[in-house]
């Protein structure tokens, strides 16, 4: 892989928008080199871009990804860094368990009340059925 790679690449590689790396910019979570108009991206723009795209898909706030990224130069093993992510990986993995088991919960709630009108419909369908 290159040393940079042009917006059209990044797009291309990471199956995002152009408009998502300008937002991603704009946040100041990614620094590409600036020619004139156009946007070269480093691999520390590369790699940022990985943890980003993660941490969203974990539903990481924007913030809480910026303040992980900023501690990746506190110090050289990143040991900061990956302890900090491991207390908020686990408090979204907390939620994330109870939003699994209010949804759990919620189907199969929805079941029961679908089969109950199911056969409510049916025996109201029989009962015409016998009516005529």
């Amino acid at each position: 892989m290159t040393e940079t790679m042009t917006i059209r690449q990044m797009c291309d590689a990471f199956d995002v928008t152009p408009r998502t790396l300008r937002f991603y910019e704009a946040k100041e979570l990614l620094a590409p080199i600036r020619q004139g108009q156009k946007r070269l991206f480093t691999r520390r723009d590369r790699a940022r871009l990985k943890l980003i795209l993660r941490g969203k898909r974990f539903g990481f706030s924007l913030e809480e990804i910026r303040q992980l990224l900023d501690l990746y130069s506190v110090d050289s093993n990143q040991e900061t860094q990956m302890r900090e992510a491991i207390v908020v990986g686990r408090r979204h993995l907390e939620e994330m368990i109870e939003q699994r088991a209010a949804l759990d919960e919620a189907i199969a709630e929805l079941t029961e009340q679908i089969a109950s009108g199911e056969a409510q419909l049916a025996e109201l369908q029989s009962a015409r059925s016998a009516a005529e």
